[in-house]
């Protein structure tokens, strides 16, 4: 498994047309196959007189799960090539949704190939990718006198801070690089004099 994949940045539609068909390209980011197919459902009620609603869906950092489907194109037309668009952008738990209105002209298996392909890969540059990084969590603790401090000092260095919580002490939790965990631990000494705990937990993606 790598250590960064990409992912949608947001929900979008982006439209193309070739040869007076239209391609409308619909993109989510997307947990687990359960929300891949909800997507899809959704998009089939929005347009129910499209000729197709091709579509295809990677889950997993590692790319464990990847499934496409041409939904009545000629076989291997539509959803492979907009699959191989989203394995050769390194996106991850992400689905895509290329609904076609025909429109009287017939692009043969190549032309096929190249507009689903392309439907996707030009969404994905109008809607954008953001980057995930593997990460460690971490739990630092803290006494509340240095903690407002800390909390700034983090977010300042850009750290991914994701939650903290207020009690007897307070906890801050933030994801590492694994590559920098030696690092901050040595920072984060200097930083609170020594006054800081730092336990490392499990792995997670975080901004990168």
């Amino acid at each position: 498994m790598g250590d960064r994949y990409r992912t949608v940045a947001r929900v979008g539609v982006h439209e193309t047309e070739v040869n007076r068909s239209r391609f409308l390209c619909a993109l989510a980011p997307a947990a687990t196959e359960d929300e891949a197919r909800g997507f899809i459902a959704g998009i089939r009620a929005e347009h129910p007189t499209a000729s197709h609603h091709c579509w295809a869906y990677v889950i997993g950092a590692d790319a464990a799960v990847r499934k496409s489907s041409d939904d009545g194109e000629p076989g291997g037309t539509a959803g492979p090539p907009m699959l191989e668009m989203l394995l050769r952008r390194d996106v991850r738990y992400a689905v895509a949704v290329v609904t076609r209105y025909f429109g009287g002209t017939k692009l043969g298996a190549g032309g096929l190939i190249r507009a689903y392909g392309g439907a996707v890969g030009e969404a994905l540059d109008a809607l954008g990718t953001v980057a995930r990084e593997r990460q460690r969590l971490a739990r630092i603790t803290v006494d509340h006198g240095r903690a407002g401090r800390l909390e700034n000092d983090l977010r300042a260095t850009g750290r991914s801070v994701r939650d903290v919580a207020y009690g007897a002490e307070v906890t801050i939790e933030i994801g590492l690089p694994e590559a920098d965990v030696d690092a901050f631990t040595a920072w984060l000494a200097g930083a609170t004099a020594g006054g800081a705990r730092l336990e490392l937990g499990g792995e997670t993606f975080g901004s990168g």
